[in-house]
């Protein structure tokens, strides 16, 4: 395996897809890079995640603006992640919207995630002098939120913990469309880093309620069918519960960080080799699965630092 984070190999451009799934109710994809959801409203527009930096911001609003002249108005954090949130600066918007648990990370471990993340992924940061600081919420809700945008009514809620403590979706219940975040991946591999393994399947019953005709995932294509959007949400659910379960076992028996992601990779590379970012994020998920066995029932800071400790550290083990 490279000794290098994988990521830093992943140069190609992406696709862009820009897909309307409902009446005013839109998908910003890339071919397994970070998604972007547009709802337009009856007077404004509301934005879910941002991408990292407002120079790659340009485009969505581009986008946006072949549908509508409407203000953005809002503009919801799915997490806190740089590569979600970034970006906010570029629209203008009257109010940014997040989780409690999302704002208290951000203060607690903002500056940390971007230089981690920046490190790991050059290439989801492009202009990333254009981005201005951290991004800070001036709506900060507990459970759930709900705004009209004229008559569409837009339902956001923090629906437990899952991908990180904040996690934040959007929903539409007159079209029954989810826009999900990083809770839920389709053909991408969940980067689990920050994640609540313990609680996410609970999280993701909760999306399963909802009974989604459509959803757009935090990576990989949008979704147009009650089928697909449940098969998302199985699919996330069967790779946590074969990645903790083995890690889970493995720290219970004695093993090292090093032989459980060994064991880990062999296990998992058959059936999820193929999914986007599966060498980059393996590393990263299990050493908090291997955290979260044992002492650390909260996800530690991912330093620029603890990084390039981690992945080398692994990356030797296994060569």
């Amino acid at each position: 395996m490279a000794k290098q984070f994988a990521s830093k190999g992943d140069l190609a451009p992406k696709q862009v897809s820009f897909t309307e799934l409902a009446p005013g109710a839109y998908a910003y994809t890339a071919q397994g890079d970070p998604n972007t959801g547009i709802v337009v409203g009856d007077d404004c527009v509301l934005v879910i995640d941002t991408q990292a930096t407002p120079a790659m911001a340009q485009d969505v609003i581009a986008r946006i603006r072949e549908v509508t002249d409407k203000p953005i108005k809002h503009i919801v954090l799915s997490h806190y992640h740089a590569v979600r949130v970034l970006g906010a600066s570029a629209f203008g918007a009257q109010n940014i919207i997040a989780s409690r648990n999302t704002y208290e990370l951000i203060v607690e471990r903002g500056q940390q995630d971007f230089d981690s993340e920046l490190g790991r992924f050059p290439r989801l940061f492009e202009g990333v002098e254009s981005v201005p600081g951290l991004t800070w919420p001036n709506v900060v809700f507990d459970g759930a939120l709900t705004l009209h945008l004229g008559s569409v009514e837009v339902q956001i809620m923090h629906p437990g913990r899952g991908h990180t403590k904040g996690d934040t979706i959007v929903w539409l219940p007159r079209h029954k469309v989810l826009f999900s975040g990083d809770l839920v991946e389709f053909g991408a591999t969940p980067y689990t880093g920050d994640a609540y393994h313990e609680d996410w399947p609970a999280t993701l019953d909760r999306l399963l309620e909802l009974e989604p005709e459509r959803l757009v995932p935090g990576r990989g294509d949008a979704l147009t069918s009650a089928a697909q959007s449940r098969d998302a949400i199985e699919g996330t659910r069967a790779f946590l519960a074969d990645m903790y379960g083995g890690v889970k076992r493995g720290r219970a028996a004695g093993k090292s960080l090093a032989v459980c992601y060994k064991e880990a990779y062999e296990q998992l590379a058959p059936k999820y080799g193929r999914w986007v970012i599966f060498d980059h994020c393996l590393p990263f998920d299990v050493t908090r699965c291997y955290d979260e066995a044992g002492e650390y029932r909260d996800p530690r800071i991912w330093t620029a630092q603890r990084d390039d400790q981690m992945w080398h550290s692994l990356q030797n083990e296994i060569a």
